[in-house]
């Protein structure tokens, strides 16, 4: 009792005693994924002797393998209505009371909430047992023992390092916490075999549309590059292999297709030896970014808001203000139309070249 009371009274500087496993609930995609890593770095930073457990999904556990970082183990959550799968979603009942009866018997001293306002991840997260739980808590969710209001529209690494200040952690380094490993390596080697000529990595995709940069602005860029003496190299996944296709269509010079052909591990290797990636805002682009390799990142306003890096010096941002939508009006800030359509293309070519060919010269 006397220690949750001073956990309370201390405020957010106070480091809890006794902390020797810790939880923390994040099972989102690639570039969700790489907003927490400050955080978990700031919270192995203040209990560096806690084993830190963090669950995620099934693509996590592959993903971390043998990877420093520090995540001392990843447990795949099984399908929770409202977490790992839609809210309306059957689920087995059984199997999720045996992963929470699981999480009781590890007997974790800290918990931490950081996948959204809570709704259905602090009911969730609560049942797992810990002796603390902080988190996320939006206006409709079950309260923890502290948390930070979620608010629409923050930037994600900020909002995740304010949660884990709340046990104490404190950003003691903005140094990048992702490096590539050898398998990564590997991979990149046999689909890429390597030269001494520079690589430049182009993503045309993102998992919303209005997102998509226009596929001849990547190829305009792709090619001006290209005159520079780089290799360019096209990535995306296989839903993404039109868009690829229509920027190699539209360029002059040759150009790498390497849709569904690389790995998540596999890019990880393949951006350890580019001079640049150019993508809009999307995974292999906050990969990158924790990474620490040099990338023009094309957002769209609220995006940047909410996913800007912490670390600017091989980072550039080109970003569009564009609010409403071109087909029906309607602002799309706080809600979406039904019109997939870009709200980047006044993004101007020549203004990405400028950004990429300033990082590439910093090189």
């Amino acid at each position: 009792m006397n220690e949750i009371k001073n956990f309370h009274a201390a405020g957010s500087a106070y480091v809890l005693p006794n902390i020797h496993k810790i939880l923390v609930l994040r099972p989102n995609a690639i570039g969700d994924f790489m907003f927490c890593l400050p955080a978990l770095a700031a919270l192995k930073a203040a209990y560096p002797d806690a084993h830190l457990s963090f669950i995620g999904k099934s693509w996590h556990a592959d993903f971390m393998r043998d990877r420093p970082s520090p995540i001392d183990e990843v447990l795949v959550i099984p399908s929770v209505p409202g977490i790992s799968v839609p809210p309306d979603a059957r689920c087995d009942g059984r199997e999720i009371e045996h992963f929470c009866a699981s999480m009781r018997k590890r007997r974790y001293d800290l918990a931490v909430q950081i996948y959204g306002g809570g709704r259905y991840s602090n009911p969730f997260i609560k049942r797992l047992g810990a002796r603390h739980c902080i988190g996320l808590k939006a206006p409709d969710a079950e309260a923890l023992d502290r948390s930070v209001p979620f608010v629409y529209l923050q930037n994600e690494r900020l909002r995740f390092l304010e949660v884990v200040g709340l046990a104490g952690a404190r950003t003691v380094t903005l140094a990048n916490p992702l490096v590539a490993i050898e398998r990564d390596r590997e991979e990149a080697a046999r689909v890429v075999p390597e030269r001494k000529v520079p690589l430049v990595i182009l993503q045309p995709g993102a998992s919303d549309v209005r997102r998509h940069w226009p596929t001849h602005n990547f190829a305009w860029v792709g090619d001006a590059l290209a005159s520079r003496g780089m290799r360019i190299v096209m990535c995306g996944i296989a839903g993404e292999r039109h868009l690829v296709a229509d920027v190699i269509e539209n360029m002059r010079a040759p150009a790498i297709d390497l849709t569904g052909k690389l790995s998540l591990s596999g890019l990880c290797g393949l951006l350890e030896r580019a001079s640049l990636l150019i993508s809009n805002d999307t995974g292999p682009l906050h990969l990158a970014v924790e990474m620490a390799r040099p990338c023009v990142g094309i957002y769209w306003l609220t995006n940047l808001l909410v996913s800007g890096p912490l670390n600017q010096a091989r980072h550039r941002a080109a970003m569009s203000i564009k609010i409403h939508c071109p087909i029906c009006g309607q602002e799309n800030v706080r809600a979406r139309c039904e019109h997939d359509v870009c709200f980047v293309d006044d993004i101007a070519a020549d203004e990405v070249l400028a950004m990429a060919e300033d990082l590439l010269d910093e090189r």
